[in-house]
């Protein structure tokens, strides 16, 4: 049975991949996961304010003033609190890389166009296999519009490209008013692939402290409905790989995710919870799934249900979503 695929012109032995988080951090974590059966490892992210912060000037203006109001001193993070600095990350690839044979794929989340992007070499030349850009980007001003925002998406892809060779990945979100044309014009930009999709922080109130509270909740099941069905409907559609994230817990995750058109499946919160050798047990599930319903290759599979292939391509549209609700009964 050929669980093979492709991903960023990368050949992997399957489309399970470590995705972005803090498991990736140990080198024995990424060990386990190459034993465990990952294809590929996807590093945690380097973020473009740990790249700033190297500025003494930036710090100056970060600082100065503040303490007037105490408060603003907690704004960023201190240095001190990222577990790798910029320095350390390069070791970092260059170590996963002499650790496993498996690709590594270094992670770059920022939000703006600037000189940070310019990293992205650094960890060429530290021997990532490809770059998997997480745009983290919050528009709050009531003056800029969406042409910007998708505007601001092409500029920093196309900052990165300018100074690597190595494939580039776009870990996006789905919060734009046409999730179609922008994933269009990211792959007419250069963008390899579209990781779909980035789940933003949200913050909640404490009603004890009356303060705003900072945590990260991880996916449920729940959340894997979003990425299946853009995926499915940008299937053939564009020219970038497509990656599914969030909410893959299990081999049926993944197989939706790969009938609907997806190359690879980033696995995280289930690999948390259970322990980085579920991959191994997603594998072996994904096999057994495979020889009972006679499928012989991912290939065979992949897209099989995407809009442009289903039998029924408005599954993924409006006329499906007032079926949906018109025939719902409460138990």
């Amino acid at each position: 049975m050929d669980l093979s695929t492709t991903y960023l012109g990368l050949k992997l032995k399957n489309p399970l991949v470590l995705s972005a988080s803090p498991l990736s951090e140990q080198i024995e974590n990424i060990k386990k996961a190459e034993d465990a059966g990952a294809a590929a490892v996807v590093l945690q992210s380097l973020f473009e304010e740990q790249l700033k912060l190297e500025s003494d000037e930036l710090d100056f203006h970060l600082s100065h003033g503040t303490e007037s109001f105490a408060e603003a001193l907690s704004y960023f993070p201190q240095a001190s609190e990222f577990r790798l600095g910029p320095e350390d990350y390069l070791e970092h690839i260059a170590k996963a890389k002499a650790a496993v044979q498996v690709p590594i794929i270094a992670s770059l989340n920022g939000s703006s166009v600037g000189g940070w992007t310019d990293y992205a070499k650094k960890m060429q030349e530290a021997g990532a296999d490809a770059i998997e850009l997480n745009i983290y980007y919050i528009p709050t001003g009531l003056d800029v519009t969406s042409a910007e925002v998708e505007q601001t998406y092409n500029d920093i892809l196309k900052a990165v490209k300018s100074v690597v060779t190595i494939p580039v990945a776009v870990k996006l979100s789905a919060f734009f008013s046409s999730m179609a044309n922008m994933a269009r014009r990211l792959d007419q930009a250069g963008a390899n692939g579209l990781v779909l999709f980035n789940r933003f922080y949200q913050p909640d109130i404490n009603l004890e402290t009356l303060e705003v509270e900072h945590n990260v909740l991880l996916s449920t099941a729940q959340a894997r409905r979003l990425p299946l069905r853009w995926i499915a409907i940008l299937y053939g559609h564009v020219k970038a790989d497509l990656a599914a994230t969030s909410g893959i817990h299990n081999a049926k995750d993944v197989l939706k995710m790969l009938m609907a058109g997806a190359s690879v499946t980033m696995l995280c919160s289930v690999l948390i919870k259970q322990g980085i050798e579920q991959i191994g047990v997603i594998e072996r599930e994904m096999r057994a799934w495979m020889g009972e319903h006679e499928y012989e290759s991912v290939k065979q599979m992949q897209g099989s249900l995407s809009q442009k292939n289903c039998p029924d391509p408005s599954a993924f549209e409006r006329a499906q979503y007032m079926r949906a609700i018109s025939t719902y009964r409460p138990a």
